[in-house]
Parts: structure tokens; sequence; C-alpha cells
């Protein structure tokens, strides 16, 4: 369904039940609400839960901002090099109040906060900002973006920085697919033809290039809200793969670090992507989590 927030148009799938505790799931830099896989939103719904998920701002279904430009991604890397102020279409904050908007549209009065990479951002931000609405934060394949942090790999950096190719072409399918399987880490495999099958059906779904770069561009320049992570006083779970090629595993261990209190779970050989075997190993941790920060 289609919801206004912030005056945006935001599509948002919500399984309704207003007597469950509700699961907020919050994807990240250009994956749309399809990314979480079924099994995951069948146990949480199985368990109990009210499961929300929506396309952020400038991805998916929900509203494009493409009159705010294509950014130049080597112009913004020099100037945040040599630390000059950068002009931004929008701000991870803005996206964290897209998320809170959701919640305040569907009369949410609390939620668990679910966030993968960029959205783990975003659920770090809402903690800070609306901590009264915040069940739990479960932070997967995130970052604190502190200094100093280690960054993409190299074979990752160059897949993150190829030109997008024109929309509804073969170069974009190709260049999904190189992106996906790039994400992947060592030690799962994925069923055989499922990541050409996510790349065919996100592509199918909506292909926005210029909105994702929009979005990195928001999430690499959201550098000072590590100093934000020792307010968030809601119970933390930190989920991430030892293999991560985009965020690598020592983000999560800081993130783990500043935020009072928080669990740190590593999946041994798991990159940045949800891979069924290593799904049922962030699963058997997320739900038991959840349950236990569920008021009786």
């Amino acid at each position: 369904m289609q919801i206004y927030v912030n005056n945006l148009r935001l599509e948002v799938e919500d399984t309704g039940e207003r007597d469950r505790p509700a699961v907020l799931l919050i994807a990240g830099m250009s994956m749309q609400l399809i990314v979480w896989p079924d099994a995951m939103l069948k146990q949480l719904h199985q368990a109990g839960f009210r499961v929300v998920r929506f396309d952020n701002r400038d991805n998916g279904l929900s509203e494009s901002m493409d009159h705010l430009g294509t950014p130049n991604m080597l112009w913004f890397m020099l100037q945040q090099k040599l630390g000059l102020k950068v002009k931004l279409p929008y701000t991870i904050q803005d996206m964290t109040r897209d998320a809170l908007g959701v919640m305040d549209h569907l009369q949410l009065e609390q939620a668990h906060l679910v966030g993968v990479s960029m959205g783990g951002m975003i659920a770090q931000r809402l903690c800070v900002s609306a901590p009264e609405r915040v069940l739990s934060l479960t932070s997967i394949m995130s970052t604190s973006s502190a200094r100093g942090l280690p960054g993409p790999t190299p074979a990752m950096r160059r897949v993150l920085m190829t030109p997008p190719a024109r929309p509804g072409s073969a170069a974009a399918r190709a260049h999904g697919l190189r992106f996906v399987n790039a994400l992947a880490g060592p030690g799962f495999v994925h069923p055989e033809d499922s990541q050409e099958q996510l790349v065919d059906d996100s592509l199918k779904r909506s292909n926005r290039p210029a909105g994702s770069y929009r979005q990195m561009l928001a999430a690499m320049a959201d550098r000072e809200r590590w100093r934000l992570l020792p307010r968030i006083t809601a119970p933390t779970l930190v989920i991430h793969g030892t293999a991560d090629p985009l965020i690598p595993y020592a983000c999560a261990q800081d993130t783990a670090a500043r935020i009072p209190g928080a669990k740190l779970f590593g999946i041994e050989g798991m990159g940045h992507d949800f891979p069924p075997a290593a799904l049922e190993q962030l699963t058997s941790r997320l739900l038991p989590f959840l349950q236990a920060h569920t008021p009786l």
C-alpha cells in the first residue's frame, strides 16, 4: 500500500494485526522491501509478530527523488577527504524521520527495529531520536561509521563505483548479478538460480540506479553517528557475517562495543546477504531476542 510520510509517497507492506507486537524491517542501500527473505517473514509472523516492511525513499515503489540530481561520487569523496562541507540530497536522519513516519501512520506506539546495512544506520538513529518508540534494536550487517574502520574490499569497491547501466538493458541485469555475487561470502552457497531470480524480481519491480547513488551518499556522509550510540538504551543485538566484503566484521564489533549492553553474534563465512543456511543461524538468534524483549 502507498502512504504519505514527510510529504513523500512510501510503499509499505504490513501484516496488519493490531493486537501483536510489531517488527519494523528497515532495508539497506538500493535494497527494496523484497530483500527480506520469505522464510524470515514467515517465521516472524508465525512467532506472533506483526511484520511491517517498506521501501525507503528513492527506491523500490516509493517516491523517486530524481529532481535532486545524480551525485558525482568521486567529487563527493574528494570534498569529504579535504574536509569540505558537502551538500547532500538528503541525510540518514531524513530517512530516520521516514521510518518514524511509517510507525506514526500505522499507529505503532512501539516496535522492534530490525535494520540491515544502511537500514541498521537508520534504526540506530531512530533509537536515539525516539527511544520511547523502540522495544529493541537488531542491527544486521551495519556499522557505527566511526573513523578508522575498514571499508569495502577492493573488488567490492570496483563494483560499487561501476557506472550504472541503462534501466531495462541487458547490461543492467549483468551489473545486478555482479553486485549480488560480489556481496556473497565464502562460507555459504545460494540455491541454484536464486540470485538470478532475486535480480530479475528486483529489476522488474523497480530500477533506480540514481536513487541508489543518492542513498550511498547519505550513508557515506553519516560519519558522526558513532558519537550517538552510547545513548541507545534499547536492548540491542548486532548480527554480522565475518566475511562481509562491503561492511567488514570489525564494523559490527565497533557497533556492539559502543552500544551499552549490546550482544554481538558473528556468522562465520557469511557475506552481505541472506543465504538460507546463514539465515537459519540469524533467525535462531533473532526470534528469541525479540520474544525476550516483548512486553507481556
